[in-house]
Parts: structure tokens; C-alpha cells; sequence
């Protein structure tokens, strides 16, 4: 299993022997590592994901072009929401922003197709919606024939937004403040 080090960022030099310098370090990460709510990072995930898949899908509706770069948008926000409401340290919190993230990219293009669905045939979205996310069967085949190689790219970069921004870190002046 992994290790569950926080992930700590210091700007400089302490200015205090290493020994105090450690000590406070310590004491910082003890509070933030108690802190820490894996529930409301999951919960921060699951919303920023369907938010941002919503705004991907808005996006790629009105422009008729899906724009690829709505994935990294996506990995930002939830890595965002997972940080402020999570406060989470540990790798577990990168890895809920990276599931979340990819979860949003794939929800962004099924809810995509399901806007143009409901555009072409003059039928309310939400009806659309409900319809294509009851049957797994239908969401799968969706991905399957809207998938181009170069989303491949998106997502790995929309996972490693999602991962890396998940983590609240320790800075200089949170030290200096103590």
C-alpha cells in the first residue's frame, strides 16, 4: 500500500534552528492531517464533476464542436472542490480527484451527445438524459462511438489535474504565521 505522507511545500530557508523549524512542521501537519474529511472530498468530487460536465456539455451543444480542453477545465474543478472541502494531505484525496475528474470528462460527452439528441429531435434534455444514464448498456456504446484517440489525451491530463490539485499543502508563511 501506498504511503500516506502529506504533501508539504516550503518557499525557502527556515529563518529558526532545524530542530524548532521541524517541530513546528510537525505540529502544522498533525493539525491539517486532523483536519482532513475524506467524505466531503468524495461529495466535492461528485458535485464538480456533474458541474463541470454539465458546463462541458452546455459548451459543446451551443459551439457544435467539443472543444477538448473542457476536460482540463473539468480535472481543475474537481481537484479544486476535493482541496477546499476534503482538506485532504494524503494520496487518497489525489486519488478521489482523479476518478472524479475522468467520471466529469466521461459525463461531459455522454450528456454532449444526449444535447444534441434532444436538439435534433425536438425533445426535452432531461427526458434524454434520464433515458440514456437508466441504461449502462446505452452510456457505454455512447462512449464507444464518440471516442477519438485524442480524447485519450484530454483525460490524462483532465486525471492528472484532477490528482494534483486535490492536495492541500503547507506553505512558508503558514510556518512563519505559527
Amino acid at each position: 500500500m501506498e504511503s500516506q505522507e502529506p504533501i508539504v511545500i516550503a518557499d525557502s530557508e527556515p529563518s529558526i534552528s532545524a530542530e524548532a523549524y521541524a517541530a513546528k512542521l510537525q505540529e502544522l501537519v498533525t493539525r491539517r492531517l486532523a483536519e482532513q474529511n475524506l467524505m466531503l472530498g468524495v461529495i466535492g468530487a461528485v458535485v464538480a464533476a456533474i458541474v463541470g460536465a454539465s458546463i462541458w456539455a452546455a459548451v459543446t451543444v451551443v459551439t457544435e464542436y467539443q472543444i477538448g480542453w473542457m476536460a482540463v477545465g473539468v480535472g481543475f474543478l474537481v481537484g479544486f472542490a476535493v482541496r477546499k472541502l476534503g482538506k485532504g494531505m494524503t494520496s487518497v484525496f489525489g486519488y478521489v480527484g482523479a476518478v472524479g475528474a475522468l467520471g466529469g470528462c466521461l459525463l461531459g460527452n455522454v450528456l454532449s451527445v444526449c444535447g444534441f439528441a434532444a436538439t435534433a429531435n425536438s425533445v426535452p434534455f432531461l427526458s434524454v438524459v434520464v433515458d440514456v444514464l437508466s441504461s449502462p448498456s446505452i452510456v457505454v456504446e455512447l462512449l464507444k462511438e464518440t471516442f477519438s484517440p485524442m480524447d485519450l489525451l484530454f483525460y490524462g491530463i483532465a486525471v492528472y489535474e484532477g490528482y494534483r490539485f486535490s492536495f492541500r499543502q503547507i506553505t512558508q508563511q503558514e510556518l512563519d504565521a505559527m
